[in-house]
């Protein structure tokens, strides 16, 4: 097993050649829990995108040999598509099954596991938040990848969701899989995650939390989160800017 699951090397990625993610360097190791963190438009879900990808690079190239798994933002989910909750789980594992009948063996087990075995006949547009957030884990549990790609996963949803989908996320850390969140919310990123990625375009910090979460840091998060906009300087390429 190589001790690298993925890596950055001067990454950058643009919409129209503005910067969203630039010049990053970097490695998540193989088994890591990592926090992305900084403030809106500072790159983050541009930076799952591009490692998925969904998004090609401008410059620089990311290195990863694994199958990864990936959860959007709720917000990028057509959330009224007429599908139940097991066909919705089913269709995220298609390509390691081979076919719906096949994966319905397991559909049961992975909802489950995230409490949401009763739902399996339900319209997804019939669900809350926290158990639509609950459908898009049973899938990552179908999925089985070794990499799994968390986008902002905890975004207004409950706290009893959060706490029941950290204790799944604890168990995939144990198991050894690599994974990277994007998240807000500071303290759990400081009880929760022993590896942290500021990012504010380029990488300001990446490393043990304890030692990227600095005040001085998290002041220059605050300040940078009132400055960003869309009309970042357009990227020449070739250089550090």
């Amino acid at each position: 097993m190589s001790a690298v699951a993925i890596t950055l090397e001067n990454l950058t990625v643009s919409y129209a050649r503005h910067p969203a993610v630039h010049h990053l360097t970097g490695a998540f190791a193989t088994g890591s829990l990592t926090a992305v963190i900084g403030p809106n438009g500072a790159g983050k879900s541009t930076l799952l995108k591009a490692i998925v990808g969904f998004l090609k690079p401008d410059e620089g190239r990311i290195v990863r040999g694994r199958e990864i798994a990936y959860l959007p933002q709720v917000a990028e989910i057509d959330r009224e598509f007429p599908i139940t909750v097991a066909d919705f789980v089913s269709a995220g594992a298609w390509a390691r099954y081979g076919g719906f009948r096949a994966v319905r063996a397991d559909v049961g087990a992975a909802l489950g596991a995230v409490g949401m075995e009763s739902f399996s006949a339900r319209g997804i547009g019939m669900l809350s938040g926290g158990q639509f957030q609950r459908m898009l884990f049973a899938r990552l549990i179908l999925q089985d990848a070794p990499v799994i790609l968390l986008d902002e996963p905890f975004a207004a949803i409950d706290a009893r969701t959060v706490a029941d989908l950290m204790r799944l996320i604890g168990a995939w850390h144990a198991a050894g899989k690599t994974i990277v969140a994007v998240l807000h919310e500071l303290d759990l990123v400081r009880a929760a995650f022993p590896q942290t990625l500021l990012l504010m375009r380029e990488a300001v910090g990446w490393g043990p939390t304890r030692a990227v979460l600095t005040p001085e840091r998290l002041t220059m998060m605050r300040e940078t989160a009132m400055r960003f906009d869309d009309a970042a300087e357009v990227c020449g390429l070739g250089g550090a800017a």
